[in-house]
């Protein structure tokens, strides 16, 4: 709590506005760890993809 002993009143209770502020309007967001797992989303089905990597490994 020592770094808020130098700040003024004002500057307190604008820092918790800016606090109580930042608190409401966060929305919750999938952890950008937790994103990157999951199952593969394509369009093409299994069979076409295993035909793609195949194909680009005879090039």
């Amino acid at each position: 709590m020592s770094l808020l002993n130098h700040l003024s009143p004002k500057m307190k209770l604008n820092l918790i506005e800016k606090l109580n502020n930042s608190i409401k309007s966060k929305k919750e967001t999938p952890s950008k760890f937790k994103a990157s797992f999951g199952a593969w989303d394509s369009k093409e089905s299994a069979g076409e993809l295993i035909e793609l990597v195949s194909g680009s490994r005879k090039t």
